[in-house]
This record gives structure tokens, sequence and C-alpha cells, in this order.
């Protein structure tokens, strides 16, 4: 997984990655969600990705848009 930036330092999100229609975040609890087109459909997982590389604002997104919405909790 690749590390979360975090620009502003406030966030609970520790790690990501992704493939061509998932993303997996890796919160700071150690617990590991995954999100996929099938699941949260291919916009949001998208604007996730996009976020996630920016280091701003994916756990705002998450929590508003798709808490939820996760295919699998993966640990």
């Amino acid at each position: 997984m690749k590390t979360y930036r975090d620009i502003d330092g406030d966030t609970g999100v520790a790690a990501y990655e992704y493939g061509p229609d998932w993303i997996q975040v890796e919160f700071k609890t150690g617990s590991v969600y995954e999100y996929t087109y099938a699941s949260a459909g291919q916009n949001k997982i998208e604007t996730m990705k996009q976020l996630a590389d920016s280091g701003e604002e994916l756990n705002a997104f998450i929590n508003k848009n798709v808490r939820k919405l996760y295919s699998r909790r993966v640990r």
C-alpha cells in the first residue's frame, strides 16, 4: 500500500492502493476496506483515487459519500 500523504494532518486514512475498478483504504485504526465500481459506483471510485493521490479530503469524502458502500472488509 502507498502511504497517504495527508497534507492537512487531520485524517483517519493511513494508506491506500487501487486497481482499474477498485480502491482499498487502510485507516489509522488498522482496518482496511475495499470499495469497487460494483459497490460504490465508477464515479465515486475514480474520485476516491484522485483524492488519494492528492493527499487531501479522502476521509471526508468516504464519510459523506461511501461510508457503508464498501465491497468487503479486508482486515
